[in-house]
């Protein structure tokens, strides 16, 4: 039966993970040399359309439509065909089905736009966008499916992630691992440095995100109840010591904080969260977050030593995030939290943390594997890459025929 209090709230709920889009747009734009704002932006926002297309002719359906041996939803709500007002008792008994629809079609759509920050300032859009859409017919929907849809075969082995850690955060990782690779570093990289050309915007981009990700955790209970509230709670404080762990590494090892590895923080830290956030105390949140902020900042400082060109850090933050707050649910969930969660090691159950681990690892070669599958083929037949010539103007005027500035030449660009 539908529930009025529930149905607001997960209206709510999905406004603030669309929000989330916009948001990223600013925390990437503002990272990238003002030559390339406009091309990063729009990467993000015209993601909006295509996976929203996507997701409502064949998406929902692979995702969470009826089940076909685990692996993926067959196709009986294509084009959303019986999807209405009224709930499934699969997934939100007290909200109306199509509202579990479209606030799932926001997670969908920001995650292949995080995957952008690894390849930023130097991909075609139009290639991008075959990409794009290929990798979440091909990735994304049935990991979704097999993580959070009835019958998938890693939620009925038991893998938990609460708001997407192996599904968003650990899969676009492992795509923007694929694509550092194979498309290879910016034009210069290693010979001169790339600053970011706004910060202010990046810093306003971080705010908004962490505004939108109390709907993407808070929401994912799927009604306005006891474990909705924890997880609320869990997102700000895993964000929060994220933020303040990463501070105080980057203060220590570098001599000085800074505004970008402050905000850099604040995401690894809600990123860690996301998956553990409906199952664990505050307490552990807090531990969950100064952990995310210690290691991403370590993994985002590996890169340079492994030689890739990841321009945003969504392998060391996303990637590296989602895998360790996985493995933490593993550890610190407890049904005393959330009594449909489970109990992780420290709470008696210790093959919980192995189920964790094989959820971790099989999603992680999948997506990895497909990923770069899929950029060596629309690499091959339509060039991902940008001419040196093009990269050198800059997206866009290459790509859009704009400027982000009215002298763009002058702002971060050179």
């Amino acid at each position: 039966m539908i529930q009025a209090g529930d149905t607001a709230f997960i209206l709510v709920s999905a406004a603030l993970v669309l929000l989330m889009t916009p948001g990223l747009a600013l925390f990437y734009g503002g990272m990238v040399r003002g030559k390339n704002v406009l091309g990063t932006f729009m990467q993000s926002f015209f993601l909006i359309a295509l996976i929203t297309f996507e997701w409502v002719i064949l998406g929902y359906s692979m995702s969470f439509g009826p089940d076909v041996s685990g692996l993926t939803g067959n196709l009986a709500w294509a084009w959303l065909s019986g999807v209405g007002a009224a709930p499934n008792p699969d997934y939100a008994a007290t909200i109306p089905h199509s509202l579990f629809m479209i606030y799932q079609c926001m997670f969908a759509v920001i995650t292949p736009a995080l995957i952008t920050g690894a390849f930023a300032e130097r991909v075609r859009f139009a290639p991008f966008l075959v990409f794009s859409l290929l990798w979440a017919v091909l990735v994304y929907n049935p990991v979704c499916h097999w993580v959070w849809g009835a019958g998938g075969w890693l939620k009925l082995m038991g893998v938990v992630d609460f708001a997407g850690g192996i599904v968003v955060h650990l899969t676009c990782g492992a795509a923007a691992l694929a694509a550092v690779f194979v498309i290879g570093p910016r034009k210069d990289y290693g010979r001169r440095q790339f600053f970011p050309h706004n910060l202010p915007m990046t810093l306003m981009g971080t705010g908004l995100l962490w505004f939108g990700w109390f709907g993407f955790n808070g929401g994912s209970a799927l009604a306005a109840d006891g474990v909705a509230a924890s997880a609320f709670v869990a997102t700000h404080l895993g964000g929060m010591a994220g933020m303040a762990m990463w501070t105080i590494v980057e203060w220590w090892h570098r001599g000085k904080p800074t505004t970008l590895g402050a905000a850099s923080g604040a995401v690894a830290g809600l990123a860690t969260i996301t998956p553990a956030a409906g199952f664990v105390t505050a307490p552990s949140a807090m531990v969950i977050g100064l952990i995310a902020g210690g290691a991403c900042y370590l993994g985002v400082l590996a890169k340079a030593r492994l030689g890739y060109d990841d321009s945003l850090d969504v392998v060391g933050i996303h990637g590296l995030g989602g895998l360790i707050g996985t493995l933490m649910a593993g550890l610190l969930a407890t049904k005393g939290v959330n009594a449909a969660g489970v109990d992780g090691l420290f709470y008696g159950n210790p093959a919980q943390f192995g189920i964790q681990a094989l959820g971790v690892g099989v999603v992680l070669v999948y997506a990895l594997v497909l990923s770069w599958a899929l950029l060596k083929l629309v690499d091959k037949t339509m060039g991902l890459r940008m001419s040196p010539e093009a990269e050198s103007l800059g997206m866009d005027q290459a790509e859009h025929t704009e400027s982000g500035y009215s002298d763009s030449l002058d702002i971060g660009s050179r």
